[in-house]
């Protein structure tokens, strides 16, 4: 990983970053948390990680690349609340420069921003918004937002990482424009190797993301059937983990293409490895109903390849970059499946991208902090 691009622009800042859920945990907004924060732990600042505990047995105080990371008990145990009432002790025991919360959807989030006014320390805030399997959560999501409304009005910028999360959260909570920044997150498969096997010999379709059912593993494995009546070789690799692997698996079962599936996940920080799989990739497909941005898109156009997306969400940016082709993720399996193997056989692979690096990522993030921090001016 390379991380002379982010500048040393003053004195070293004393930084805590509040996430629910870090490394070695999956997930965007871990990949995101861990990518910025050990580049500006190199440029010299002191970057410190405040996650949950949650029962996965992980140590409570550790260093890793660069970055001093403390986790806090949190309940209820192996659930996703994440109430952790030592948040607040951690927070007020140093004097921090500023505090980065990371995501908007726990229990960590307003205990954070409580804890951070309560302290007058500068804070920002980034939405890491996302879809959520529960529709009861998801017919709460304004009311959770309305309720947060206060908290985020105090925070000095709230970042979102596509203009289309931008433009969601500005109508949501009826905030001033200038109360938003944009920052994409990074794609940058820079450091994988140069000899990457190539496109499998027989079609292979990747879907990538956690295995929750809003990102809609499920509508590539019931339109798998129908490409494979097609295309008898073809394959189906699903590139995640999560709760909803029972489920795929007993789909896949259930139509008869078990052997034609193949279900894991990576750790997120071997880049290689992900850079292979998304390289040997006939079709990367994401046909999420929800995504703020979609950072396994974004690799998989910087591989160049040919990329499958819902026309939803942040997603329906790329289709309109012509980045990628779209489908509503509404259509049937087999209409789902023709849009797969029209990217089979006529594979859409724009030129010349030029795509957000993690070192720009967290080159813009430090500039803020810098701004907020030392009470610039900021951009917006």
């Amino acid at each position: 990983m390379t991380t002379a691009a982010v500048p040393d622009l003053g004195p070293a800042l004393r930084i805590l970053v509040v996430t629910p859920r870090y490394l070695p945990l999956l997930g965007g907004t871990e990949v995101h948390t861990r990518e910025t924060s050990v580049r500006i732990a190199s440029a010299g600042h002191q970057v410190t990680v405040l996650t949950a505990d949650a029962g996965e047995g992980l140590a409570a105080e550790e260093c890793r690349d660069g970055v001093h990371v403390v986790r806090v008990p949190a309940w209820p145990r192996q659930r996703d609340y994440y109430l952790a009432p030592q948040l607040t002790r951690v927070i007020q025991s140093d004097d921090w420069d500023l505090i980065h919360v990371q995501g908007v959807h726990t229990l960590f989030p307003p205990l954070a921003m409580w804890s951070a006014a309560r302290r007058r320390i500068p804070f920002v805030l980034s939405f890491h918004s996302g879809g959520s399997s529960s529709r009861l959560r998801t017919r709460l999501r304004g009311v959770h937002y309305a309720a947060l409304r206060s908290l985020l009005a105090r925070a000095h910028r709230l970042i979102c990482v596509s203009q289309f999360e931008a433009e969601f959260f500005r109508r949501r909570l009826r905030l001033p424009p200038n109360r938003f920044v944009v920052i994409p997150n990074g794609a940058d498969l820079s450091e994988t190797p140069n000899d990457l096997t190539g496109t499998s010999s027989v079609p292979l379709i990747t879907s990538v993301g956690r295995l929750e059912k809003y990102k809609g593993h499920h509508r590539v494995i019931e339109a798998l059937p129908y490409v494979r009546a097609r295309r008898p070789e073809a394959r189906l690799r699903i590139l995640g983990q999560g709760p909803y692997e029972p489920q795929l698996r007993r789909l896949a079962d259930r139509l008869n293409v078990a052997s034609y599936v193949e279900i894991g996940a990576l750790p997120p920080s071997d880049r290689s490895a992900i850079a292979g799989v998304l390289a040997e990739s006939s079709v990367v497909v994401l046909l999420s109903d929800y995504e703020s941005q979609g950072i396994a898109a974004h690799e998989a156009v910087q591989l160049k390849r040919p990329l499958l997306v819902a026309n939803s969400s942040a997603l329906h940016e790329l289709a309109e970059r012509g980045l990628a082709r779209e489908v509503s993720p509404k259509s049937s399996p087999s209409q789902i499946a023709d849009a797969i193997l029209d990217q089979l056989d006529r594979p859409l692979i724009p030129a010349g991208v030029n795509l957000p690096t993690w070192d720009e990522c967290a080159d813009l993030l430090l500039n803020l902090y810098q701004c907020v921090a030392r009470k610039q001016p900021c951009a917006s």
